[in-house]
């Protein structure tokens, strides 16, 4: 994950310190249903976990750019979305140096996302996050989670797929430009010994 420094500085984490995130959902779904649970649960083969995940990540996996970086990037099982950890984790371009108050704003309404889920606490991520009954609460707090992710990206908000997408591969190429080069090391002297 890139530039992690403000891991450590969320009391949240100490509480729930694992993100937990499917394989799979459905393609109809606007948002992958993540969560957070504590070391109390087994991770099984079907989700994949981030420990000591933080709010800040919390809301930058569970908005609008990440979710066009997996459509564009995951595998499918059937039409079904296919979410891996090589693919589509790894080489998400997470924000490139997001300010203190852009990491604030990320937090403070991604904690809005899970305190909207709370207030439907006896309905489980995927009726919640079910297209056709989707509480209009929760996709008014996606949509302030997704402006927030949105301007720590850039000033200004995406007004298309295809524009965030050229952004993000963009941003994917600066970041990996020089991964694959070869560091060319000085010559030395060789030394004369007698």
């Amino acid at each position: 994950m890139p530039n992690n420094q403000w891991i450590d500085s969320i009391l949240f984490v100490k509480i729930l310190d694992r993100l937990l995130i499917p394989r799979h959902s459905s393609e109809n779904r606007k948002y992958i249903p993540m969560g957070f649970f504590n070391k109390n649960y087994i991770v099984a083969d079907s989700c994949l976990a981030i420990p000591n995940a933080t709010l800040y990540h919390f809301g930058v996996l569970m908005s609008n750019m990440q979710i066009s970086w997996l459509i564009t990037t995951c595998g499918r099982i059937k039409s079904d979305y296919r979410y891996s950890n090589e693919i589509v984790y790894n080489n998400y371009p997470f924000p490139e140096n997001p300010t203190e108050k852009q990491v604030k704003a990320i937090e403070t309404a991604a904690q809005k996302v899970l305190d909207v889920r709370e207030e439907f606490s006896n309905s489980s991520l995927a009726d919640l996050y079910n297209p056709l009954a989707m509480p209009p609460e929760l996709t008014k707090a996606h949509n302030e989670l997704d402006k927030a992710v949105d301007l720590a990206y850039r000033p200004q908000l995406f007004t298309s797929e295809a524009n965030r997408m050229e952004f993000l591969f963009g941003l994917y190429e600066k970041y990996t430009t020089d991964l694959f080069t070869e560091v060319k090391s000085k010559k030395t002297k060789k030394q004369k010994y007698e």
